[in-house]
């Protein structure tokens, strides 16, 4: 049974593979908005049913992964330690995530590679993508509140330097992605780099007072 089972799951996670590779090759040669679901399925020779079983609709494909990776970003944020300044906490959460997706064998890495040219060179993809780091902020947002809480200068709900922050941290996410699409720089240890540096220089130009909160009036 755990054989059948396993067996079941990696046909399961190579057929999601195949949806987004032959995806991603209509993408790029057709364009995002020109490719239809029956085209993908077809190319995989898999029914529409199939291919809903694993996305709820075509921009999935490319937003899943980030979703994914918010999703990792708050996790790591909740397992900082809790006297960490919020700043060093957002870094080392971006920063733990980021270094999951360098190493890895070349086939991920290049699906990766094309997945990212395909988000940043696409404005229907960038303002979803925007969409849903929007929720993500808020999530980022009431973690950092607990952790800029009592002592820390935050003075309630009506205290908006943790969603500032938040948001902050989102935008300087996004200008590293976009700047790495604008270069075409898809190298994924290079795209690591380059977004953490951005991040780090848009946090580190706040006061530290501020960021920690120097108390309630």
């Amino acid at each position: 049974m755990k054989a059948a089972g396993g067996l079941r799951e990696l046909k399961k996670r190579r057929t999601r593979a195949a949806l987004i590779d032959a995806a991603l090759d209509l993408f790029l040669s057709r364009g995002y908005e020109k490719t239809t679901i029956d085209e993908i399925v077809a190319a995989v020779e898999v029914s529409q049913r199939t291919f809903f079983r694993y996305f709820a609709a075509k921009e999935d494909i490319i937003l899943g992964v980030v979703a994914d990776l918010d999703a990792r970003i708050v996790e790591e944020l909740r397992a900082r330690p809790a006297d960490e300044p919020p700043v060093t906490a957002l870094l080392a959460a971006l920063r733990s995530v980021l270094r999951l997706v360098e190493p890895g064998d070349t086939v991920e890495l290049e699906r990766m590679r094309r997945l990212r040219q395909v988000l940043e060179t696409n404005p229907s993809l960038i303002a979803a993508q925007h969409a849903r780091h929007q929720v993500t902020a808020r999530i980022l947002a009431a973690e950092l509140a607990l952790r800029m809480g009592p002592g820390g200068g935050v003075c309630g709900p009506a205290d908006l330097r943790p969603r500032l922050l938040a948001s902050m941290f989102y935008v300087a996410v996004r200008v590293g992605f976009e700047d790495c699409a604008y270069r075409e720089v898809f190298d994924s240890a290079e795209v690591v780099t380059r977004v953490e540096e951005a991040v780090a220089e848009a946090l580190g130009a706040l006061r530290e007072d501020w960021a920690r909160g120097p108390g309630c009036p």
